[in-house]
């Protein structure tokens, strides 16, 4: 009972993080707030126990327990980012402490007609800035001949396409479902696509309903393969597939993997 109290706190902590985040227009990483909530609500002796996959049992709670978020429509998970919706602002009003948050999401209780959006915290006022002294004015310098500036070296990579791997896979218990054997990550179907443009590797499927575990293996080897959060051997991300596309979305600088 206590640990679920304590996902139910860490779980409004995260729909409070995302709401201050849209004050400012930003659409954090999903690892970020999780790690954000944590930092308010620390785990306990029990919930930092090592799961199977390496993982603490508490994250492993959260991060399931945020799919419920998804379901409610209050917040979605894609590939730049986690979002809060304008449902999720209305409910941090409707809802406002963590027991009628849980009680929403459990029943399914709708948002109550009429709710607003939350008021967006007043700015605060911009210091002065210290009154500049006149300048006395000098005679200007005579200009001196100048060289041409370099024309920039187009030919080199950007910076989101250097130190990538040269491959990365999604191995998982879809692996049937795209024509490869499960958890084999060397089947072409299963192989992600970096894009040129972000940096972001990416995989298109469709997969039929059901639940799915996976985890993003490097270089065609286990020896370099990230789970949840990003984290190297972690546990294997795990999704609720109503069936249809699905697109995968995996970021070498944080090592994890976005489904949009």
């Amino acid at each position: 009972m206590a640990i679920r109290n304590n996902t139910n706190r860490r779980l409004k902590e995260v729909l409070d993080i995302m709401a201050a985040g849209s004050w400012l227009d930003e659409k954090p990483n999903g690892g970020v707030v999780l790690a954000e909530a944590v930092a308010r609500i620390p785990f306990t002796k029990e919930e930092s126990e090592l799961l199977s996959g390496g993982i603490p049992r508490g994250h492993k709670n959260l991060t399931k327990a945020t799919a419920d978020l998804v379901k409610a429509g209050w917040m979605t998970k894609g590939r730049s980012g986690w979002e809060i919706t304008d449902n999720g602002l209305r409910a941090t009003v409707a809802f406002d402490t963590v027991e009628s948050l849980a009680d929403a999401l459990k029943n399914g209780t709708l948002i109550p007609a009429g709710t607003p959006l939350p008021e967006k915290p007043a700015d605060k006022p911009a210091a002065k800035a210290p009154a500049k002294k006149a300048a006395t004015k000098k005679p200007a310098a005579k200009a001196s001949p100048t060289k041409a500036a370099p024309v920039a070296d187009t030919s080199k990579p950007s910076a989101v396409l250097e130190n990538q791997p040269a491959s990365v896979a999604l191995a998982g218990t879809f692996g049937e479902a795209l024509g490869a054997a499960n958890w084999d990550p060397s089947h072409s179907n299963v192989q992600m696509q970096l894009d040129s443009i972000d940096g972001v590797w990416q995989l298109s499927a469709d997969l039929p309903a059901g639940q799915y575990s996976y985890k993003a293996v490097v270089n065609g080897n286990w020896d370099e393969n990230y789970g949840a959060f990003g984290l190297l051997d972690g546990a294997n991300h795990e999704f609720a597939h109503a069936g249809g596309p699905v697109t995968f979305h995996y970021n070498h600088a944080t090592k994890d993997v976005l489904r949009g």
